[in-house]
């Protein structure tokens, strides 16, 4: 246990944030690109029909950086959120939450956030591909990129509080990571119906209920 606690006392060095940023970029990546593949497949058929017709659009890679780019920037601050916590010894080795408090915060949080009018409409333009296509088109390279950092900024305010749950689980708990990666794409790609429009508002209930759990007991 005192071997423990001089590890979280050690403070970061530049290398390390590096190494973490570099962590929460591949991590990111690999969570949410699956939950995008709806939309990147839309536009990838896009690309397939004008290079038929002779009139080339910008590759898909564009499109994906520029995903990905939004991503990385959410990256930025999860790692210097990270360091904050390490500073304050807030976080055990496996980066999860050592205060109730804070633990229960971050569930309620996402909980509250999964009810609010913010949320449904994120989400909204995640589940249409079609429709945020014809609504954020632009023509070029440059439209491309821009079309990408849109749609990663409509994905990122439908998931980041969501991501704030790693802090919950553990950001080295790969069952954690999995199970949040599910449920981020089941929400976003089931069809729309009663049962699936339903699934964000339980889940936010039972997130508030278990942070509300963790503060009594």
């Amino acid at each position: 246990m005192a071997s423990e606690g001089l590890i979280q006392v050690q403070p970061w060095t530049g290398l390390d944030f590096v190494f973490m940023l570099a962590m929460w970029v591949i991590m990111m990546v690999g969570m949410m690109l699956p939950s995008a593949a709806p939309m990147t497949l839309l536009y990838a058929g896009m690309v397939r029909k004008a290079e038929r017709q002779g009139t080339p659009m910008a590759p898909i890679a564009l499109f994906i950086f520029g995903y990905v780019a939004m991503w990385g920037v959410f990256s930025v601050g999860a790692t210097f959120t990270q360091w904050v916590l390490h500073e304050a010894a807030m976080l055990s080795p496996m980066m999860m939450a050592k205060s109730p408090v804070l633990g229960a915060g971050l569930l309620i949080v996402a909980g509250v956030y999964q009810l609010t009018p913010w949320k449904a409409v994120c989400l909204e333009h995640c589940r249409s591909p079609a429709h945020f296509f014809a609504e954020h088109w632009r023509p070029g390279a440059c439209g491309a990129f821009c079309l990408g950092v849109h749609h990663g900024a409509y994905c990122l305010g439908c998931c980041w509080a969501l991501m704030g749950l790693l802090f919950v689980g553990g950001v080295m708990n790969l069952l954690w990571i999995v199970a949040i990666t599910i449920f981020v794409f089941l929400e976003k790609v089931l069809p729309v119906h009663k049962v699936s429009a339903r699934i964000g508002w339980f889940a936010g209930v039972g997130l508030i209920l278990s942070g509300l759990g963790v503060l009594v007991w």
